[in-house]
């Protein structure tokens, strides 16, 4: 029997996206604690993600018509399926699969019963094939144990790293405030919630700035007839994707970070922010207060009034005890490490090798 592993990262294709991310420093960091007697793994990916991993490592390319028949899946030992949605599974492979479970954010963004239930049946379908289990957060492991028949089968609590690389330039983007601003990153989709985020400018000279994939043209401008509702038009900014030396200009001088979403596995961008020591202001849902945890500030009121006071308040609060706080959301960001991630993965696969 075959020792090797593959590690699915189709994903890839979607730059500047969470999975993109997940995969990119996931993968890496795997080839960087391999164990001295194991095989190096091996990575699915598009055509444009080739080397990423290093010249050496063995590549399997992404095409289309894998989604019906992965004709190479049963030459290793274990696939891992990195994300719950993929739709290159091979189910009816001999390989053993470790499947990663983000999230089901599919139950907190108002589709219809029929939806919620195929997409169930689709994760079910997963989780009834895989032979290992792993949500990204607690929030996550328990969505899988209220809403999937688990079977007694064992799911696996393995935190994302902080995806910081502290050899990275940060670089001043085209785009910035005149004023003091408030940072979010993310895909633009109603599921971020981000059109609620322009009433916090409501009686102040704060300004917002939204970076991230214009997923959806309706929603964006939303956000834009949000902020003009409120008369803040003028200090609310949605540059777009911005690169990686963009992101830590915006996240190193911002005077707080924002994550208002309704639905999250994970939340990578919190522990970013957390990384370079800035006030947080957090949604209350799913599993946004899991990572925050009590250094973070929450909404608990999406009125204009609310929403401004708790920045102001946020913002103040940590200028007045600076270096004390950002060493405190520093010290929170280094619990959450590729390193620990890619050891416990490496765990996982062993045992499932190790059983005949």
């Amino acid at each position: 029997m075959p020792d090797n592993i593959i590690i699915d990262a189709e994903r890839m294709k979607y730059p500047h996206t969470g999975l993109y991310h997940f995969c990119l420093h996931l993968g890496k960091t795997l080839l960087q604690q391999q164990p001295a007697n194991a095989a190096t793994p091996a990575f699915y990916v598009p055509p444009g993600a080739v080397n990423l991993f290093g010249t050496n490592t063995p590549y399997r390319l992404q095409h289309s018509l894998h989604k019906f028949w992965l004709p190479f899946a049963n030459q290793y030992a274990i696939w891992h399926s990195t994300f719950q949605g993929t739709n290159y599974f091979p189910a009816g492979s001999k390989a053993k699969i470790v499947l990663t479970v983000h999230d089901l954010n599919f139950l907190h963004e108002g589709k219809s019963p029929a939806k919620e239930q195929k997409y169930l049946k689709a994760v079910q379908r997963k989780i009834d094939r895989a032979d290992a289990v792993v949500a990204i957060s607690q929030f996550t492991k328990k969505e899988l144990e209220t809403h999937i028949q688990l079977k007694q089968k064992e799911v696996h609590v393995i935190y994302n790293g902080c995806n910081i690389n502290t050899e990275v330039v940060a670089e001043k983007p085209a785009t910035v405030p005149h004023t003091p601003f408030i940072f979010t990153i993310g895909t633009i989709a109603a599921k971020k919630n981000f059109h609620v985020l322009p009433r916090m400018l409501v009686n102040n000279q704060l300004s917002l700035v939204i970076a991230g994939i214009n997923q959806s043209p309706e929603y964006r401008q939303k956000i834009l007839d949000e902020a003009a509702q409120y008369g803040v038009g003028d200090r609310v900014f949605l540059p777009g994707a911005v690169t990686e030396s963009e992101k830590y200009w915006y996240l190193q001088n911002c005077a707080a970070f924002t994550l208002p979403s309704l639905a999250e596995g994970f939340g990578l961008p919190i522990i970013e922010a957390m990384h370079f020591g800035k006030p947080l202001l957090l949604s209350t849902y799913t599993s946004v207060p899991e990572i925050g945890g009590d250094l973070a500030s929450y909404f608990h009121s999406y009125e204009a009034a609310d929403m401004s006071a708790l920045a102001l308040h946020t913002i103040e609060a940590h200028a007045a005890n600076a270096e004390q706080h950002a060493q405190q959301l520093f010290e929170r960001s280094q619990l959450f490490q590729w390193k620990n991630a890619a050891d416990q993965y490496w765990q996982l696969y062993q045992q499932l090798l190790n059983k005949k």
